[in-house]
């Protein structure tokens, strides 16, 4: 007996004129009924759909999940789904937004012949919820700060400090992971203050050697082939009046951190042409990504110095701490991206919105911006949808979706790694980069959790 048969041998006419779409499926996932309201909602007609499987639709998730490798249907594992959102595409390429019910078919025998489906359209729905956020957010409070973009209760705290700085001469730390925007919070300092109309002049610490870092900030004497002395300005000088943007300052040597200490005490410089000192009026702001207390700890880095620039401290948040943001992110990426060109593309489809904010962002910021000029380039229609976004990010989510509504435990380690080698047919390095780990740490992971013993 088919599920078409189970479903309407007594009252097909009631299976035609129900209001919600339904359709069932055998145990290969093939189409094998399809109804009226099925065909109003998604535009496909009878004889379009049967004898197709249901991936025939180009859905990103089935039953509100991301499929896995293989497409294994959650539905002939978990038995049964209830009330679970999905997106699939429509006969004219759009997006619905559907809330799906699902239940097994069984025979008199009670043998599994297949799947039936019940589909609501909640497109108009999911838009108004979209539209109801973003005006919670602009009634909570900012949604941006000059360039800043961010409306979770983190980033109101860092405009509030950012308003009580602006126009005060003291010296400020920022700290935050590679890519959370510390640069631009000193840009924004720095142009909303009154030194606006002077330099911003930065310096990255990291990238100079301890003699040419030391040249770079207090300037050299240069001496020309006819013996004429000079001095070249160093940063210091040439931000007078300004801002100077000290990025990494933990990477400074502690012979300079002696020297930067005295210029912060004194506010002096010594010009050695003039074999004197003048006053520079100069704002520091400093920047790292390191915990500066353990280097304080070592003993590679001056406590007095850490005190000196520490007056005005601001953290960033990492953006995996304020999930909210990602969509008035991905808004302000599209439209400065779409100002930029010629593209017409104007909006990042829910779907792939509700992904992104799923995703653990190890880069941040950066990596968001990164990931959306890539999808900006692949899309070739006004709104970015799934496909659009780099395979790497999609491979985490998929290992990541193991988790996702669960603490993890040593089992969902397990089955992690398992899942990254397997991607990567056993690269060690390429499963590493999936996972976000170092190759050494995947080593001590997979011996220590006896994979593939």
């Amino acid at each position: 007996m088919t599920n078409k048969t189970l479903l309407t041998n007594n009252h097909p006419e009631i299976i035609e004129n129900m209001v919600d779409g339904l359709f069932t499926v055998d145990t290969n996932r093939v189409i094998t009924s399809w109804n009226k309201a099925a065909e109003d909602i998604l535009g496909f007609k009878n004889e379009e759909v049967l004898g197709k499987k249901c991936d025939f639709f180009n859905s990103p998730t089935c039953m509100g999940v991301v499929l896995n490798k293989n497409g294994i249907c959650p539905l002939f594992s978990e038995k049964k789904i209830v009330r679970k959102r999905c997106v699939v595409t429509d006969k004219n390429g759009k997006d619905k937004y559907l809330l799906k019910n699902a239940q097994l078919l069984k025979d008199h025998q009670g043998k599994v012949i297949g799947g039936v489906e019940s589909i609501v359209d909640i497109t108009e729905l999911v838009e108004r919820e979209r539209e109801i956020d973003l005006l919670k957010q602009e009634i909570k409070g900012r949604r941006s700060f000059y360039q800043i973009i961010g409306n979770h209760y983190t980033m109101q705290n860092i405009y509030s400090l950012i308003d009580l700085a602006k126009d005060n001469d003291a010296p400020i730390l920022i700290h935050g992971e590679t890519g959370t925007g510390k640069e631009l919070i000193a840009r924004t300092i720095h142009y909303t203050g009154h030194r606006k109309n002077k330099p911003f002049v930065k310096v990255d610490c990291t990238a100079l050697t301890e003699t040419l870092l030391d040249s770079v900030l207090f300037g050299h004497v240069v001496s020309s082939t006819d013996g004429t002395i000079s001095m070249k300005k160093g940063k210091l000088e040439e931000a007078d009046g300004g801002t100077l943007f000290l990025n990494e300052i933990a990477a400074i040597p502690p012979s300079l951190q002696v020297k930067l200490l005295k210029f912060l005490e004194a506010k002096e410089l010594e010009t050695k042409s003039e074999k004197a000192s003048r006053k520079n009026d100069v704002r520091v702001i400093a920047a790292t990504k390191k915990d500066i207390q353990e280097f304080i700890n070592k003993g590679s880095f001056l406590e007095e110095l850490f005190n000196r620039i520490n007056e005005i401290p601001i953290t960033i948040p990492r953006l995996r701490d304020r999930k909210t943001d990602i969509p008035l992110l991905v808004e302000h990426f599209i439209k400065r991206l779409r100002s930029q060109g010629e593209r017409p593309i104007v909006k990042c489809d829910q779907h792939t919105i509700d992904q992104l904010m799923k995703y653990n962002w190890r880069g941040n910021i950066r990596e968001l911006e990164n990931t959306i000029e890539y999808a900006f380039l692949t899309c070739r229609t006004d709104t970015i949808r799934f496909h659009n976004i780099p395979q790497q990010i999609k491979q985490r989510l998929m290992i990541e979706g193991i988790t996702t509504d669960k603490k993890r435990n040593t089992n969902d380690e397990r089955v992690r790694i398992a899942n990254a080698l397997k991607m990567t047919q056993g690269n060690k390095t390429k499963a590493a980069v999936l996972l976000g780990y170092s190759r050494i740490t995947l080593w001590k992971n997979i011996k220590r959790l006896g994979i593939g013993a």
